[in-house]
């Protein structure tokens, strides 16, 4: 188990770093401290062949591109200060109102034009195979209220899994919720994630409106289409809803403690991806907003449904929902957040 540093490009004169992490089963984790962002996942397929299951780029260059940022699909960043929508980009905390950046129709999306994912964050290694990124987000960043010391682990370990520890302290009330935007395809992008078998171990859901910001209603999705309790075929799924997914399991998890929530298998390349979280939500997203213009340097295709993220977190708009579970956190306080991305060949 190991961690090598390397150059990764430069921005406004500051020279990126790209860290990989490996283990002693030939799996291979890279990640750039330009967005705390994961750009590769090299593992093994059932017959040993090592591929990668990541969407992402080999050079700084790539994140800079036309037609990714026009898409802007967020490839394996750390998305905050927080994730997903905030309805008509705005808020109301002890008694004052935030306006935040609409950069998503009317509403905030993934902490506003410059949110932590386009930030440059301090690395550090820690051991064989971690690397912690730091950064320190200001009062009214983006709008948001309170300095914040925020710090993401990565922990590669030899049980194959990729260990995401956050940690943020705010010096006001503030709301934050953080997340790994990696978009994964077992099939190492021969094909799209349609033939992947996806589960989902609740049957609930939060309901959106016709914005995509959430209303504050969970609803049940026992015997339909999109209940993945009992793992279906995510291609059939996708025809009987007549549209991808774009869905915000909830689960039951008041104490926050760190419980399996998903697994996705290919049973052509014999991987599996098991999801384990502290948070209590989680957005399995097929990537159908995701360009078929983009694709890595070496000519790795990526677009509609060729990847599919489970990003764990808060309730989506949540600032806007009345008794949404630690939604805002409290000055002095710490927000902590674990997800643990387990691979199986």
């Amino acid at each position: 188990m190991n961690t090598k540093q390397t150059n990764f490009g430069n921005l406004d004169g500051e020279e990126i770093k790209l860290y990989t992490l490996t283990n002693n089963n030939n799996i291979e984790v890279k990640i750039t401290n330009y967005g705390a962002t994961v750009t590769s996942i090299i593992v093994p397929n059932s017959k040993g062949k090592l591929e990668n299951i990541a969407c992402g780029f080999d050079t700084l260059n790539g994140y800079f591109g036309e037609d990714y940022v026009g898409n802007s699909p967020y490839f394996g960043s750390t998305v905050g200060r927080y994730c997903s929508q905030i309805k008509d980009a705005k808020f109301t905390l002890n008694g004052k109102e935030y306006q935040l950046a609409a950069n998503c129709g009317d509403n905030n999306l993934h902490g506003g034009m410059v949110g932590f994912d386009k930030r440059i964050w301090k690395a550090e290694i820690l051991g064989d195979a971690s690397i912690k990124m730091s950064l320190y987000s200001k009062d009214l960043e983006e709008g948001y209220p309170g300095n914040v010391e925020v710090s993401v682990l990565f922990t590669l370990t030899d049980n194959n899994e990729l260990k995401i520890d956050y940690s943020a302290t705010p010096d006001q009330d503030t709301p934050i919720a953080l997340t790994n935007h990696t978009y994964f395809n077992l099939d190492a992008f021969s094909g799209t994630v349609e033939n992947h078998i996806a589960k989902v171990n609740t049957n609930k859901r939060q309901a959106m409106d016709e914005t995509g910001a959430g209303t504050g209603e969970i609803v049940t999705v026992e015997g339909a289409a999109d209940d993945l309790r009992k793992g279906k075929r995510i291609g059939d799924v996708h025809q009987a809803m007549g549209d991808g997914f774009e869905h915000f399991y909830v689960f039951n998890n008041a104490d926050f403690k760190l419980q399996e929530v998903a697994q996705i298998k290919s049973e052509a390349s014999g991987r599996t991806l098991t999801v384990l979280s502290t948070e209590p939500c989680m957005l399995l997203y097929t990537g159908k907003y995701t360009s078929d213009a983009i694709k890595r340097e070496n000519g790795e295709q990526y677009g509609k449904y060729r990847g599919f993220c489970c990003e764990t977190h808060r309730y989506q708009n949540g600032p806007n929902i009345a008794n949404s579970p630690k939604t805002i956190t409290k000055a002095g306080e710490e927000f902590k957040s674990t997800t643990i991305f387990k691979f199986g060949w």
